[in-house]
């Protein structure tokens, strides 16, 4: 495994994500028995989070009197989580069990820290309680090495006291991509106060580009993950959507958002709609400023077709575990009915299993957050590679030449492809 592990080094693991990505982090292991007991290390990442990880540590202990749980953080700010996770891992004491996302498990894999969880989820009821598009994340040569946790989406938010303002009529979860357009237009015509946009298109992958991208029928990395599509035309069609949105004036510029990001500039009432994966929601029912004059709708359709991107998080188990059989356990419970109802509960994240999605809308009644999960088995996975850091490093960096309007989008584009596709050859060796 050393082998791998000095591959994994290589491979950049560690390079900063974007900030909308999510992502895992852990620490060092203390795994190990004591008394009679065996001590598993469970590494996260999310402080917004830890009260639910305790709810599910605690409910798992009582049930295993032989077993203690002891909660990780390591925070994501900054590539934090996978620094520390890495570290860990080379030297044999990364945690018993821990966060792992779809972005990055390919180089997980490749690293080889990860367990086998294949008999033990044929074992249990996640093949069958949770959708195949989610379990299929995890998978790879027929191997599964995650238990789904939880899985993000996007919706149209929307300030309900600056469209009253304008006598705009508010978005509804059955608009297109030209209604968005049209009902920006309408907001910028009624001459919205200083500083205020009707909306607002970074360079984001995730929540703007990759989702248009993929219902124009473009793509981003084609199915042998061997070259990449950037110059495809619906795949550019898909970019500069975003792009004219800006050069009509319904954004601000993306070197603004740049310096004050779009959630940012909707908390504090500067933009009438914004698009937000749903790890946002505990952040914006919590703005005093916001709380009480927002909701959401489903993402406007693009092309007729349904436009949305699904992320997610698992349950990993450490290969190098002293308990791995302990840790496995852990990991399955932790996919159980029980387990997911305790997580949904508390709001902050979209249960992955198929009968605990509801919680996540009933914990926040105030606002559509079906709008989340409607069209959740429609929604587009993530294109993933060994060198998925570096390639979303470089979108964000070369597409910001096209939305500066510093030079064509088709021409960064031919760039960007020929970098791109280095990467996926490097990955092939």
């Amino acid at each position: 495994m050393k082998k791998n592990l000095k591959k994994l080094a290589a491979l950049g693991l560690c390079i900063a994500m974007g900030a909308t990505m999510l992502t895992g982090c852990g620490g060092e292991s203390k795994g190990g028995s004591s008394g009679g007991k065996t001590t598993l290390a469970f590494g996260i990442w999310d402080e917004n989070q830890r009260p639910a990880m305790e709810k599910l540590v605690e409910a798992y202990e009582a049930e295993n009197k032989d077993v203690t749980v002891e909660i990780q953080l390591t925070p994501y700010k900054g590539g934090e989580y996978f620094t520390k996770l890495e570290a860990a891992a080379t030297g044999g004491k990364a945690p018993d069990v821990f966060w792992v996302n779809v972005l990055h498990l390919d180089s997980y894999v490749d690293g080889g820290i990860l367990a086998d969880l294949t008999d033990a989820i044929d074992k249990s009821d996640i093949n069958d309680a949770f959708s195949e598009t989610l379990v299929n994340n995890y998978v790879r040569d027929g191997v599964n090495y995650a238990v789904p946790k939880d899985f993000d989406t996007n919706a149209l938010w929307y300030n309900k006291e600056i469209f009253d303002a304008a006598g705009v009529a508010y978005p509804t979860d059955d608009m297109t991509y030209d209604d968005l357009v049209a009902t920006a237009e309408a907001l910028k015509a009624a001459g919205l106060d200083d500083g205020v946009y009707p909306f607002a298109c970074p360079v984001d992958f995730q929540t703007w580009y990759y989702q248009t991208v993929y219902a124009n029928g473009g793509y981003i990395i084609n199915d042998d993950k061997t070259e990449t599509g950037y110059d495809d035309p619906k795949t550019q069609e898909g970019i500069q959507c975003w792009i004219d949105m800006i050069d009509k004036g319904l954004s601000p510029s993306a070197a603004a958002l740049a310096e004050t990001t779009q959630d940012v500039m909707f908390e504090g009432n500067q933009l009438a709609m914004n698009f937000a994966g749903s790890y946002m929601v505990p952040e914006y029912a919590g703005n005093d400023a916001i709380a009480d004059k927002i909701d959401c709708v489903e993402i406007p359709t693009f092309n007729g077709v349904e436009d949305n991107c699904i992320n997610g998080l698992g349950y990993a188990v450490y290969e190098g575990s002293k308990n791995k059989d302990a840790a496995i356990d852990f990991a399955i419970w932790l996919g159980s009915k029980e387990a997911m109802k305790i997580q949904g509960e508390t709001g902050v994240v979209i249960s992955a299993r198929t009968d605990a999605q509801q919680y996540f809308s009933k914990a926040n009644p105030d606002y559509n957050l079906a709008a989340y999960t409607n069209h959740a088995d429609e929604a587009y996975p993530l294109p993933v590679c060994k060198s998925a850091a570096e390639l979303y490093d470089l979108e964000a960096t070369s597409l910001q030449k096209a939305y500066n309007g510093k030079a064509p989008l088709a021409d960064v584009c031919k760039e960007m492809k020929a970098e791109a596709d280095k990467l996926l050859e490097k990955d092939a060796k």
